[in-house]
């Protein structure tokens, strides 16, 4: 029997609140997200903000980029670079990140929450 993933959706903020080709850190409950706007793409994704490595809360503040078409972010401090998509460690590491579901309606974005994980 293969469970299904609950979502959650909540209004993180709306599109002018994210710079083009960057990044910004949301709050939800206890945990910081970082939301990428990959404007080049046209494109948004989410990941947990904390950086594995050191563990500091960076990642929002990440350069975003491309590795063989793989949109990726690299920790302003460590460049150790994850997978926007996956969330896995493009720079040899075990480490990986969470990432998150993100939808746009009108100018709002929406975060999704699994209430499963």
């Amino acid at each position: 029997m293969i469970a299904e993933k609950t979502i959650t959706w909540f209004p993180a903020c709306n599109k002018a609140d994210v710079p083009e080709n960057g990044g910004v850190c949301v709050k939800y409950e206890d945990e910081q997200i970082a939301l990428f706007h990959f404007a080049r793409r046209g494109e948004w994704y989410a990941t947990q903000n904390e950086c594995p490595h050191r563990k500091q809360m960076a990642l929002s503040r990440g350069m975003i980029g491309t590795q063989a078409d793989e949109p990726k972010v690299a920790c302003p401090f460590h460049k150790k670079t994850f997978s926007l998509k996956t969330g896995e460690c493009l720079s040899g590491d075990e480490c990986a990140i969470k990432t998150y579901a993100v939808k746009v309606e009108n100018d709002t974005i929406y975060i999704g929450i699994d209430k499963d994980a």
